[in-house]
């Protein structure tokens, strides 16, 4: 045998010792985004294990003993619940819907729009819905996650189990005075402080396991059907607190866009996953050895030395989750301005870097202002359990419903299979939404109140705007009728340029109609401009600015901006200029129109209703700001409506 034929090589080459740069930036970023996502996606589902077991339990066996039927039949429900609904259905399914790579409610419902050919009724209201629930769950998770860690000093010390609701109140009033500051600083630390949670939720459970052996029955499903089965009644008020376990599930896809499918998925199954169950299977056995440890089996799990450590870790885990979930927030928030759900409101960047850092100040006060009452209308964590649930549980039945129509008629499945697929998904969901209900009265009102609430103002503006566009368009002229009429007779001509903002580009703009009639002038370029928003979350510059020249005197500009994305008009007219249009900042002035609406005798709305359009017509922030036009340059004309 000829061995010349490969020579043997007893070194690597420089290649092989040393990876190309391309390839470890690559996999520093993604441990980067894998970090990041832990401590931001995970944040509220990891901090569950402070109270869902513990009401869970109590609900299953009520004012009886602890049996090992009911802890068997509790963990086998928290078990499954974080496979089907976490695992199955967002890790590994909903995470493939993505909207050029975002997720999220109102992300799936444009997806649908797209999927179905334009928008409709059923998947709008399918979306603000959800969305709504998101509010919902925005004021409760603050509360609950704080407060429950907090009464770790109670145990700790029951000395201090006075302090827990005054330092509960300051440590929330202080994490909703930080957001104006920006999230930058805070969050390079979520991912690591997360990390070592996560690392102590495993630690604390693998203590616990040998306490008793029988806990890994609960593997078995059946141990939680049976449970159901047997107590009908009693097992669905359980399974609307197993519920508690999965609570921030959804979270996974509302972030995608922010981390990446990958990133989420590996923190998933690499580190989350494992520490929740360890942890839940190691309360169950502490419970099944020593019953009394039902009180608060998470920190009974932590050794005496280390328990005034813990409630510390607990609250900085509690304040990361809470900081999530008002970062997703303002996200939303921005989405629905854009697509036209709500009134404009300020928005200011905390970040020269990343876009996506905001703040919304009436959503930061609104929200800081829900969650202070509801800490001073329960008091406790096991009484706001009760109004917790129902808001996601409604969250991820629209989810589900909205993944039908993308599976079926983007992903060109079919109804059967898509049903196929999607149908067990929504009937768990279903089934924890109605247990949820039981616990209306017991405070699952309040998410339901403030959600219901956030429907009838999306609902009421869009209805206004509609009635408002269709009352006006008849009073307005046509702009072909007006460039006609001025190229035949144009008045006196001024050097510049002249912006006028329209909703409708086929019309002139009023801005422009009163231009004319008061100054009698018309500048040498006039430009209508339209600003709209798409259905995918970002647009390029390429597709950005459509330009077109309708007469010497006249141009019609639309620019498109995608529903993650704030308006900057300036900076979308520049790029008009490789399309051949001169745009000079300092010789341009902008022409807008300002509304005073006034209630009509007789409108396609109740008189409540038109007063309340008039009062979210009146919130929304200048258009000025909300464009970024530099205010030197902006010339605003009013005029009085009637709606």
């Amino acid at each position: 045998m000829d061995h010349s034929v490969v020579p043997r090589r007893t070194e690597p080459t420089v290649a092989e010792s040393h990876p190309p740069a391309s390839t470890t930036w690559a996999s520093k970023r993604f441990i980067s985004l894998t970090l990041g996502s832990v401590g931001v996606v995970y944040g509220d589902i990891g901090t569950s294990p402070l109270y869902a077991f513990r009401e869970a339990l109590k609900a299953a066996v009520g004012d009886g003993p602890i049996t090992q039927i009911a802890v068997l039949g509790v963990l086998s429900l928290i078990l499954w619940s974080l496979t089907i609904v976490v695992t199955a259905k967002y890790v590994l399914i909903l995470l493939r819907a993505d909207n050029n790579g975002e997720g999220g409610t109102l992300s799936l419902m444009a997806l649908a729009w797209r999927a179905l050919g334009g928008r409709t009724m059923p998947v709008f209201m399918l979306g603000i819905i959800g969305a709504a629930m998101f509010y919902g769950d925005s004021i409760i998770t603050p509360a609950i996650s704080v407060l429950s860690a907090v009464e770790g000093l109670a145990v700790a010390a029951p000395a201090f189990e006075h302090v827990v609701l005054p330092v509960t109140i300051v440590i929330l009033v202080g994490l909703f005075a930080v957001q104006s500051h920006g999230t930058a600083r805070v969050a390079a630390f979520f991912g690591p402080v997360m990390v070592v949670w996560f690392v102590s939720l495993a630690a604390l459970g693998f203590l616990h396991l040998a306490d008793d052996l029988h806990v890994f029955a609960a593997v078995n499903p059946l141990y939680g059907v049976t449970f159901l089965f047997h107590h009908p009644v009693i097992g669905l008020v359980t399974l609307g607190l197993v519920f508690l376990a999965v609570t921030g599930g959804e979270a996974l896809y509302a972030d995608l866009g922010h981390f990446g499918r990958q990133p989420i998925r590996t923190a998933w199954f690499a580190l989350v996953f494992p520490a929740l169950v360890i942890n839940y299977f190691g309360q169950g056995a502490m419970v099944l050895a020593n019953p009394a440890a039902i009180e608060n089996p998470f920190y009974r799990m932590v050794p005496e030395p280390l328990q005034l450590p813990m409630v510390g870790l607990a609250t900085a885990a509690t304040v990361i989750a809470s900081q999530a979930v008002i970062t997703g927030a303002f996200s939303i928030t921005r989405q629905a301005i854009q697509l036209g759900l709500i009134p404009r409101l300020a928005i200011r960047h905390t970040s020269e870097i990343h876009s996506g850092q905001i703040y919304i100040p009436r959503v930061n006060n609104a929200l800081l202002v829900g969650v202070l009452l509801l800490v001073a209308l329960f008091r406790t964590s096991s009484h706001l359990a009760s109004a917790y649930g129902i808001a996601v549980t409604m969250t991820m039945v629209v989810d589900g419903l909205l993944a039908f129509v993308v599976i079926s008629r983007l992903w060109h499945w079919g109804p059967w299979a898509a049903g196929a697929l999607v149908a067990p998904f929504v009937m768990v969901d279903v089934t924890f939404f109605l247990a949820n209900l039981l616990k209306l009265f017991e405070g699952a009102w309040v998410p339901l109140l403030f959600g219901g609430t956030i429907v009838l103002m999306i609902v009421t503006w869009q209805r206004g705007t509609h009635l408002l566009i269709a009352k006006t368009r008849h009073l307005e002229i046509p702009l072909r009728t007006i460039v006609d009429n001025l190229t035949k007779k144009p008045p006196h001509i001024v050097p510049g340029t002249a912006v006028s903002l329209t909703s409708d580009p086929e019309s002139t703009p009023t801005a422009l109609l009163h231009n004319l009639k008061h100054n009698k002038v018309l500048h040498e370029h006039n430009v209508v401009l339209t600003v709209t928003t798409t259905d995918t979350p970002r647009v390029s510059d390429e597709e950005r600015v459509r330009f077109s020249r309708t007469s010497p005197l006249f141009s019609k500009v639309e620019l498109r901006f995608g529903f993650m994305e704030t308006p900057n008009i300036p900076k979308g007219l520049a790029i008009a200029r490789k399309q051949g249009w001169h745009f000079d900042i300092m010789a341009t002035s902008f022409f807008l129109s300002r509304r005073l609406l006034k209630p009509a005798a007789k409108s396609g709305m109740p008189h409540w209703q038109d007063k309340l359009f008039i009062r979210l017509s009146k919130s929304a922030s200048d258009a000025t700001d909300f464009f970024q036009i530099p205010t030197g340059r902006v010339v605003e004309v009013g005029t009085q409506v009637t709606v």
